[in-house]
């Protein structure tokens, strides 16, 4: 049974919220005090969060921002305003998803689903030579070294993975980065890509990516 932490200060659309998600079969936890939400979410360790942008004591975005610095628990933004710019900050933040109040619960309950979803296919360990790769943890290990990459890094990190030994081309990563809800520009292509090597030198797989001139990079086999 998944569980769903809301964060919503207006206590009865929070218990709206609650009796349709256990309704449909979620176990859904309201957030009372929020004077310590970050806390809160470390200690209950929700599969996914409903953030309200406007929060007494701290700012929906500031908060998910905070969260998203310690782990990838899938957040889904609620905001009461139906502008483009809450929409592009909530994604450029790291949300999964947003939606606007008032909210459609059909909706809601779907992009929940679609959100648990791929967040369960993001669940797996995979391996690079003698690396481990847990990508919803964003960490490399080897053996008891760990290197621990931003979401964008592990993005590209495991897009050249599932393309080993391939070429594969900028726009191919910015499609990628695009298709995770990622907005990047060129110049931040680059950053990322030269922050990754660069992390990947650390544990000894400094030529591990070759850049393909022209073309694009490719991750060695």
């Amino acid at each position: 049974m998944p569980k769903i932490k809301i964060i919503e200060d207006d206590l009865s659309i929070a218990n709206e919220l609650k009796e349709m998600l256990v309704r449909a079969g979620y176990l859904a936890l309201i957030t009372e005090d929020f004077s310590n939400v970050l806390d809160q979410v470390k200690k209950e360790q929700p599969d996914l969060i409903l953030l309200d942008i406007n929060l007494p004591k701290i700012n929906g975005e500031v908060l998910l921002q905070q969260i998203r610095k310690e782990n990838n628990i899938p957040v889904i933004m609620v905001t009461s305003k139906n502008s483009e710019v809450d929409e592009v900050l909530s994604m450029s933040y790291g949300a999964d998803d947003y939606i606007t109040k008032p909210y459609n619960p059909t909706i809601l309950l779907l992009r929940i689903g679609a959100v648990l979803k791929r967040a369960e296919r993001t669940t797996e360990k995979l391996s690079y030579h003698d690396l481990e790769i847990i990508p919803q943890k964003g960490i490399l290990k080897k053996q008891e070294q760990e290197i621990i990459l931003t979401k964008n890094e592990m993005i590209i990190f495991s897009y050249l993975l599932q393309n080993q030994g391939k070429i594969v081309t900028r726009d191919e990563l910015m499609t990628d980065l695009w298709n995770n809800d990622e907005y990047i520009n060129d110049n931040a292509l680059t950053v990322n890509v030269s922050r990754l090597r660069s992390k990947l030198k650390e544990i000894g797989y400094e030529e591990a990516i070759e850049t393909r001139k022209g073309q694009g990079y490719i991750l060695h086999e």
